[in-house]
């Protein structure tokens, strides 16, 4: 497979030339990286698919928390109920905003609603609800299917690294049990591969079950990343893909390392596709980059499609 047909849907910029380079300085030659070193990670939200107007997850919960709420009027009067009753989501972006700037007064009040949902649930019985939103539930704005908001030159970059002998690992702030049901048919990569947020977990011997308990065990952003990919992984990554001041720490672990890695940033600035343009939540990360060596792409100018077609298969590279 020539390297034209491995990433059709980015163009001939100096972005797509430094990742085939940087590729190239570790696969061939004298100074290629065993096999087993060739460690990928990437964010997800915002990453590999859209986020905006509103991460997915929160899309899913949305619905809980309104359902929740018509159980018990008294939760509608307190958010996050009350985003979610009155369909005005602008509380919830900018609780995950606040906290890509520092502030996560409002993200604990989400999470406190979050782990509520769980509580007492089984892990299959959670997998199986989240596998049902994923059939019915669409895009806010685009309309379309989640499975149909992957970014196609992502999934592209993902085929192309494991074409050279990577293995390519999903490491995300959202929750892990809720990325699993959908990443093998998106993205190639399967639920043991997905390392992300996690609720907390008892064992029930009554009926030998795993089930979710009333706590978060950890949250996978910022400095907790690279420390979950140790715990999950065992290695530095070589290749890192994000979007976000929360995804600077693992970028950072992958560029510092004795071998220097690759960063790669995605940067929405194209109103005309779909992709809604932002900044916030990575103001930081941005004006780090030239200094820090990361290889920021432009969705306008790197990316030839955006989206894959309703008609085509995401994987296809």
């Amino acid at each position: 497979m020539t390297e034209n047909a491995a990433l059709p849907s980015w163009r001939d910029t100096r972005t797509r030339r430094e990742i085939e380079e940087f590729v190239a300085s570790v696969t061939d030659g004298p100074e290629a990286v065993p096999v087993e070193e060739r460690v990928a990670v990437f964010d997800n939200d915002g990453t590999l698919w859209s986020e905006k107007p509103m991460i997915t997850q929160l899309h899913y919960v949305v619905e809980q928390w309104r359902a929740a709420a018509e159980r018990d009027p008294a939760l509608a009067e307190k958010q996050p109920y009350l985003a979610a009753v009155s369909g005005d989501f602008g509380w919830l972006g900018t609780a995950i905003d606040k906290h890509y700037g520092g502030d996560d007064s409002d993200l604990k009040v989400i999470i406190q609603a979050l782990v509520g949902l769980t509580d007492g649930m089984s892990v299959e019985d959670y997998a199986r609800s989240v596998a049902e939103f994923y059939e019915v539930a669409q895009h806010p704005t685009l309309k379309r299917p989640y499975a149909e908001t992957v970014y196609q030159p992502m999934v592209e970059l993902l085929r192309y690294l494991e074409l050279h002998g990577f293995t390519c690992y999903i490491v995300s702030g959202g929750e892990r049990d809720f990325m699993r049901p959908m990443t093998q048919a998106n993205y190639g990569i399967p639920p043991e591969r997905v390392v992300g947020s996690a609720f907390g977990l008892a064992w029930d011997d009554t009926d030998a079950t795993v089930r979710y308990s009333p706590s978060l065990a950890f949250f996978d952003d910022g400095p907790e990343k690279p420390i979950r990919i140790w715990t999950r992984i065992g290695r530095r990554p070589l290749f890192v893909g994000g979007n976000s001041n929360g995804d600077a720490a693992m970028m950072d672990f992958a560029r510092r390392g004795p071998r220097p890695g690759f960063a790669l940033l995605v940067h929405h600035d194209d109103p005309e596709r779909g992709d809604t343009p932002y900044d916030a939540g990575a103001e930081k990360v941005l004006a780090d980059a030239a200094d820090k060596g990361y290889t920021v792409v432009s969705v306008k100018d790197d990316w030839e499609t955006v989206f894959p077609s309703s008609t085509r298969d995401p994987q296809a590279s």
